[in-house]
């Protein structure tokens, strides 16, 4: 055993548990804070995975800028309680059954991989997660999905401020 292993078994439990809190918090402000710190648990992975580039993305841009963003439409919106907590509804049948079926693929895809890894050849190594590559490739390749991203969060953003706006 050694302390790689030790280490993401401690994020992967951290991230479970911060994971279960965003689920089960009765609070808004706390459902968000514990999705902070599941951010931040998971760069933690994927530093151990040696992707730096995505562990810092994923601290700037997730646990920075998107729950900044969060947690401004959650205080605009003034969310309180949820009077139906515990009712089952058929949202949350749906959810559930949704779930259920979601985590039912994943186990069929996990079991249909190969046992071999996949190998990189060297020059491919030498460029895999650098800034240049993935600018080159999200500008490229993912430039539509990436600019439709940000304006659905400008639009999402627009939208809690219209709707705190008609409470204040």
């Amino acid at each position: 055993m050694n302390i790689e292993l030790i280490l993401f078994g401690a994020f992967a439990l951290l991230t479970l548990l911060s994971a279960g809190t965003v689920i089960f918090a009765r609070s808004p402000i706390n459902s968000a804070m514990a999705l902070v710190s599941t951010f931040f648990f998971m760069a933690g992975i994927y530093v151990l995975l040696w992707a730096h580039t995505v562990a810092v993305m994923q601290v700037l841009v997730y646990a920075g800028a998107i729950m900044v963003l969060f947690l401004f439409v959650i205080m605009l919106l003034n969310l309180g309680e949820s009077p139906t907590r515990g009712k089952p509804t058929v949202a949350r049948v749906a959810g559930g059954a949704a779930t259920v079926g979601l985590f039912a693929v994943l186990a069929i895809i996990l079991l249909k991989l190969p046992a071999e890894p996949a190998t990189l050849s060297t020059g491919a190594q030498a460029s895999f997660g650098t800034i240049a590559t993935m600018g080159q490739v999200i500008f490229t390749q993912w430039l539509f999905p990436f600019e439709a991203v940000s304006l659905l969060l400008l639009v999402a953003m627009v939208g809690a401020v219209v709707v705190a706006k008609s409470r204040i």
